[in-house]
């Protein structure tokens, strides 16, 4: 049998700036998500609203670890789940139904936002 006689110290300070780089890197993908998929020119845009007013990020669940992106227009389904719709392209080239379809499993862009927040917590954590 072998003995230890380690003792073992944690450093609150530190463990408690890696919980709110946690919090700050999820923060900060979804945003990074939202302003990727408006560049990408994916959404549906007519007069700008379902984009550019009523989409947005909502961290109030962020301590939680989760970060949504709502489009709180009364159409925004209708039209995500619609992608055989005729979409405007003049202002969005790609606009479409189920925009955010590349960012998902399986999507060109599945893996955007696990880099981004790996990337955003090293950076915030000073690893």
């Amino acid at each position: 049998m072998i003995k230890c006689n380690s003792t073992i110290k944690l450093n609150l300070t530190k463990l408690s700036h890696l919980s709110k780089a946690q919090i700050t890197a999820l923060e900060q993908t979804a945003e990074a998500l939202h302003t990727e998929v408006v560049q990408a020119q994916v959404m549906p845009f007519d007069t700008g609203n379902l984009q550019n007013e009523s989409t947005f990020v909502d961290n109030s669940n962020s301590t939680f670890g989760m970060a949504r992106i709502i489009s709180a227009t009364p159409y925004a389904r209708r039209l995500y789940f619609h992608p055989e719709y005729d979409y405007q392209k003049w202002e969005n080239a790609f606009a479409g139904g189920e925009w955010y379809e590349p960012w998902l499993k399986g999507g060109l862009y599945e893996d955007f936002a696990q880099e981004a927040y790996a990337k955003l917590y090293r950076r915030i954590a000073g690893l």
